[in-house]
């Protein structure tokens, strides 16, 4: 899968104006900003549901205003890729969906009354929404170079440690003055990340020009520009049938403290614990990605089959063992399944394909996690059962894509 270049003009020609960093350093900084993003609305995530439980709210309520600001997060995705793919206002868009983010987080300290909680999780949320498809499509023209797997790997495993930072920070926040400190305090990350976001803005114009000079250097063709191909389709039916039968982490956290197997105040150390283990999977997952192409991705499946063995055990030492392999697996989907996307449709239509993939991703992870929290008041063994299924059925597309993907990929 290759894409036409003759007869492109310059970069001059292009208007683009000269980029100071390095892909790498590009691929690191903007790293940075995701992690202290990370440290915001993560750490907010952590306590938001017993931070809506003080104003009055319900378990069914709770579950309603975060389970909306999912699909808000998601659903929305289908129209800022495409809105990101006809304007190209890839930094616009990167900078007021992490600003929506980052003042929306802080605020709810100050918030006195349930509804105004609700709506800035919303707007929270809808914030990611806003810059997911732009930002990863500005990784991707920078990571043609030196391979989308190293680059989206580097970028996962820094937004992971904000992961796991965040409820860190928040836990200790609470314990010495309360659930507002918590929120509050995360105004610090917020900051810093709007800064860093601005000071690359500056250093790097137009990360377009990393594509547009290795694609001159480089010249290929066929591909048609107009529509995304056959692969990605197979790929996004894989990437679902796959998420369909894997967990929430609130899933095995609930296990976690109705069997007494974990105190709650060890929750969030165990997703902190969970975050760590997907920033280094990432890093590996990256490497792999960029040495085998797709193939590497099929340790995913073996993966999510085997939590619910673990994490559903009565045995402490299972769950705890289950939180890594779970947050292993939660690293290779979130950063190399994204690389692969980039590899799969046309650059014009990236943002579009960012959205239909990370909307197809969530709302399959969504059904996979209501069904499998369904499954569970019934019976372990029909979860073991669902998940197992559901990794065999993402095996079929899987394979079919392996022999029709191109050579680099397959």
């Amino acid at each position: 899968m290759t894409f036409e270049t003759k007869d492109q003009p310059s970069m001059d020609q292009l208007g683009y104006a000269p980029n100071r960093l390095t892909p790498v350093r590009f691929v690191l900084a903007f790293g940075v900003v995701s992690m202290l993003a990370d440290m915001v609305y993560e750490g907010a995530r952590a306590i938001t549901g017993p931070y809506l439980a003080t104003f009055g709210a319900s378990a069914g309520l709770v579950g309603f205003v975060t389970g909306f600001g999912e699909a808000v997060a998601l659903v929305f995705r289908l129209g800022t890729g495409r809105l990101s793919d006809r304007t190209h206002r890839y930094w616009a868009l990167s900078i007021a969906g992490y600003a929506i983010t980052v003042f929306a987080v802080p605020l709810m300290a100050a918030s006195q009354a349930f509804w105004q909680v609700a709506v800035l999780i919303v707007a929270e949320r809808f914030g990611k929404a806003v810059r997911t498809p732009a930002r990863d499509t500005m990784l991707a023209q920078a990571s043609v170079e030196f391979g989308r797997g190293k680059a989206f790997a580097i970028h996962e495993a820094l937004d992971q440690s904000g992961a796991m930072v965040g409820p860190l920070i928040v836990a200790a926040m609470i314990a010495g003055w309360g659930y507002k400190a918590g929120f509050a305090v995360l105004a610090i990350p917020g900051a810093l990340a709007l800064l860093t976001l601005g000071w690359i803005r500056r250093a790097v114009p137009q990360p377009a020009a990393y594509e547009h000079a290795h694609r001159v250097s480089n010249p290929q063709r066929d591909i048609d520009l107009s529509r995304l191909p056959h692969q990605f389709w197979l790929y996004a039916a894989f990437t679902a049938l796959s998420m369909l039968g894997f967990a929430t982490f609130a899933v095995l956290a609930y296990h976690q403290v109705v069997t007494h197997l974990v105190a709650p105040a060890l929750i969030p150390v165990s997703y902190a614990l969970a975050m760590g283990a997907a920033a280094l999977a990432a890093l590996g997952s990256g490497y792999l990605y960029d040495r085998v192409g797709l193939r590497g991705l099929i340790v995913a499946l073996p993966l999510a089959a085997v939590v619910p063995f673990l994490s559903f055990s009565n045995s402490p030492i299972l769950v705890w063992v289950g939180v890594v392999i779970w947050g292993v697996a939660m690293g290779i989907h979130e950063s190399t399944l994204r690389a692969a996307v980039a590899d799969l449709v046309p650059p014009t239509l990236r943002g579009t394909g960012y959205g239909i993939f990370t909307a197809a991703y969530g709302l399959a992870w969504l059904a996979g996690s209501t069904a499998i929290g369904v499954l569970y008041s019934y019976s372990l063994t029909a979860v073991v059962a669902f998940t197992i299924v559901t990794q065999c059925a993402a095996l079929v597309p899987f394979l079919v894509l392996t022999k029709s993907a191109p050579d680099r990929l397959a």
